[in-house]
């Protein structure tokens, strides 16, 4: 079985973070949610992948190599523009060829991994076509929508339906055999102009072919907003089993046992409340770091509050003396006061930002 990430969008949602960087390689707990994917791929057996890339490639190349820091093999296959799932799958074709394989979006964090649906998936694969994931959402109109019959198997897929007819979400994970080749040549846009994967799906279920439902219970998230990214951050540092380096300095200081600290940390008159993970050579002196903070390396953080918020690397938060909550600072970033201060701030800023708060 094959590997396919889909990491070819814009991330115009993450606007402005994303004018610089590839939404896929903004880090969750201090590690960019792509190689978190390849990961959850790996561990689920499959280390052949391709990775679908488009305006963002040669970033994502450089972060991601060959693959074999992560012992998998990655191919890199151009997508010339965003024209939906199903034109992913299509360009694809010359690396998938007719093996089986699971599709994951590139920015798609899930609880629990996929090793059991891949198990699945490659022990049916004589009577199953397709198997894709489904999950129950509060927004389903915001999605891919699946109608169940009675008897649990697929009625219909509608693509972001206005009524939708179930409150089962497709979550951005599905496994394929060699006939979603026919079903991608088969379609046509969509009013969208796009190539729909749910399209495809359903014409797989139209023409006889056997798709399966799997309807995972876990927290899954898509990262494409500042506020899903915070979610998934959280989700994730409640699930990390909390280190310390051995080159950590810790003075004067008080640091909760859920917190993780990497190489070359040194936290000076402060308190750091877990969960929460701070990054190499970061320095943290006269603040407060809480719950559900990430924060990656060289960055320096003076004088304030963060808490439940997402600092990437090379940044420099100081003088604040006022909590900054919920918020995504990008890199090389500077955020300072200048005169009066809020009593909170929420932030949203690209790299190589200059903040001075009034």
């Amino acid at each position: 079985m094959k590997g396919l990430i889909l990491s070819g969008g814009k991330g115009t949602r993450l606007y402005p973070l994303t004018y610089t960087r590839a939404k896929q390689l903004i880090p969750v707990a201090n590690k960019p949610v792509l190689v978190r994917v390849i990961e959850t791929i790996r561990e689920a057996g499959v280390t052949d992948i391709g990775i679908i890339i488009g305006q963002t490639g040669e970033e994502i190349k450089a972060a991601i190599g060959d693959g074999s820091q992560f012992n998998v093999k990655v191919t890199y296959i151009p997508q010339d523009e965003p024209r939906g799932l199903a034109h992913a799958v299509k360009t694809a074709e010359p690396f998938l060829r007719d093996e089986p394989f699971v599709m994951f979006l590139g920015d798609n964090v899930i609880q629990g991994g996929i090793a059991a649906l891949i198990r699945d998936f490659s022990t049916h694969l004589d009577r199953w076509n397709s198997q894709i994931v489904l999950t129950p959402v509060d927004n389903p109109s915001a999605f891919g929508v699946a109608k169940l019959n009675p008897d649990g198997s697929i009625a219909q897929l509608i693509e972001k339906p206005k009524d939708p007819p179930s409150n089962l979400a497709l979550v951005g994970i599905y496994m394929f055999d060699h006939h979603i080749f026919e079903a991608v040549n088969s379609i046509t846009p969509s009013w969208r102009n796009e190539y729909e994967i749910t399209d495809a799906i359903q014409w797989l279920i139209t023409n006889g072919y056997t798709v399966v439902p799997h309807i995972h219970r876990g927290w899954w998230i898509d990262t494409g907003k500042r506020i899903d990214m915070l979610e998934a951050n959280a989700n994730v540092l409640d699930e990390i089993v909390p280190t310390v380096a051995p080159d950590v300095v810790i003075e004067n200081s008080q640091i909760d046992r859920r917190v993780t600290l990497e190489r070359g940390v040194r936290i000076v008159n402060s308190v750091v409340q877990g969960p929460a993970i701070i990054g190499e050579d970061t320095v943290i002196e006269n603040s407060y770091v809480g719950p559900y903070t990430s924060i990656f390396h060289h960055v320096h953080i003076s004088n304030c509050e963060v808490e439940r918020s997402i600092i990437l690397e090379n940044s420099s938060i100081c003088d604040l003396d006022v909590r900054l909550y919920g918020s995504l600072i990008g890199r090389n970033a500077t955020v300072q006061k200048k005169d009066d201060k809020p009593k909170a701030l929420t932030l949203n800023i690209g790299d190589h930002s200059n903040v001075w708060i009034r």
